[in-house]
């Protein structure tokens, strides 16, 4: 048997409850742990339009070769390139979550002025899932610039912005809509009952709304929807970086003004790097990545004026979504530093060191630990099993908080 039979076949006795410790029940600490799931590995008529028939950003996850030696490119997963949009692999999915203690699955989900994007890995995979109430799933709004980087070449001055993300009242109360039908499924996060909503860019939202006041109105409405619908609220979490302030805005002077009169919840993190300075070699190590994010997480609440959720990221390494005939050079992203380093126990340290945060800081029944993430192959970033190591990142989860 060679090394990749070894690891699959061990793949599949853990998902299959081989492993006494999946059965552990989890403790009594309050923590959630979720993941980020990013929806491009099924095909998306928007997806076709640009790249051909057929076109998932597998297609990226096979292509990519070693940047610099010791560089350990393509990535290979040992589930094998699966349409997350049938049930069947997605039930997989959530089979490994749960037996490794993955609580959430925070789908990043797109909604753009004429409608949804790259959903159907939430709306035909996890939700016709059979298992689907194992783990809970939220939503995270990601109301970015949607930019072709599927691959980005060097010699690119700008990309071409395809999709806008700051979208107007019309285009944001129809997706109120779908976003109050999602939050009735019993498998949706809630916190002290009130469904889990995450913005990824408040400048973006505030832009398309118009301004500070309507957007504050905006969010008003999806929680006068939210309580029609029979919940007492939403939680509304914000994803604190890159945060600008509109020119001439008179109202808002700072970010903490600004998560104040937006009635912000809480603040979280999508990746590590938001909050770290990467080296201008090709590799920054993770140690000094961590340092930088855990000097801004142990701050945060105090500066930001409302309770922040701690993140742990597995990685980082874009080189994937970069021109592979390129001559890779640290640039603007996705030519950016690769970390290294990012064992699965320095992995498991982070996670531990989150989980002290979380329990020493947050209130029990608000300790949420945000992970990034379940499958960002393409950004060096997952839980998902691979080649390489296996179950490993999964079995550091597991150990932190199911032991």
């Amino acid at each position: 048997m060679d090394r990749r039979e070894f690891i699959a076949g061990a793949g599949a006795v853990l998902l299959n409850g081989g492993v006494a410790a999946a059965e552990r029940p989890k403790p009594d600490d309050g923590i959630v742990t979720a993941a980020y799931y990013f929806g491009n590995f099924h095909v998306d008529p928007r997806n076709e339009k640009a790249h051909g028939a057929g076109w998932t950003e597998w297609n990226l996850v096979k292509a990519a070769q070693p940047k610099f030696p010791g560089h350990h490119q393509p990535k290979a997963p040992v589930w094998g390139y699966g349409d997350e949009a049938t049930p069947e692999v997605f039930s997989k999915k959530i089979a490994a979550a749960k037996d490794h203690g993955v609580d959430a699955l925070i789908f990043d989900w797109y909604w753009y002025e004429d409608g949804p994007f790259l959903n159907r890995a939430l709306d035909n995979g996890y939700l016709k899932a059979a298992n689907n109430a194992d783990v809970k799933f939220a939503l995270m709004w990601a109301n970015h610039d949607w930019i072709n980087l599927h691959p980005a070449r060097l010699d690119d001055s700008g990309h071409a912005i395809q999709y806008h993300g700051g979208i107007g009242r019309k285009a944001y109360d129809a997706m109120c809509d779908r976003v109050v039908e999602l939050f009735r499924h019993p498998s949706y996060l809630k916190i002290d009952g009130e469904p889990y909503f995450s913005l990824y860019e408040l400048f973006r939202f505030v832009q398309g709304m118009g301004g500070v006041s309507q957007a504050a109105a905006a969010l008003d409405g999806l929680r006068q929807k939210a309580k029609a619908a029979g919940f007492p609220g939403v939680h509304i979490n914000a994803v604190t970086w890159g945060v600008k302030l509109l020119p001439g805005e008179a109202d808002v002077k700072n970010l903490p003004e600004l998560l104040k009169q937006l009635h912000v919840d809480s603040t979280t993190s999508y990746v590590w790097i938001h909050h770290a300075q990467l080296a201008s070699t090709v590799t920054t190590d993770y140690a000094h990545v961590r340092r930088q994010y855990e000097t801004y997480r142990d701050h945060a609440t105090a500066e930001l004026g409302c309770p922040y959720f701690p993140n742990v990221t597995v990685g980082w390494d874009a080189s994937p979504r970069t021109c592979q005939t390129d001559n890779f050079r640290v640039s603007g992203y996705p030519f950016t530093s690769v970390v290294v380093n990012n064992t699965p126990q320095a992995f498991e340290e982070s996670l531990r060191s989150a989980k002290s945060f979380a329990i020493e800081k947050l209130p029990a029944g608000k300790r949420l630990i945000t992970l990034n993430s379940w499958n960002e192959w393409t950004e060096g970033s997952y839980l998902e099993p691979d080649m390489q190591n296996g179950t490993a990142y999964l079995d550091a989860v597991r150990s932190v908080f199911r032991s």
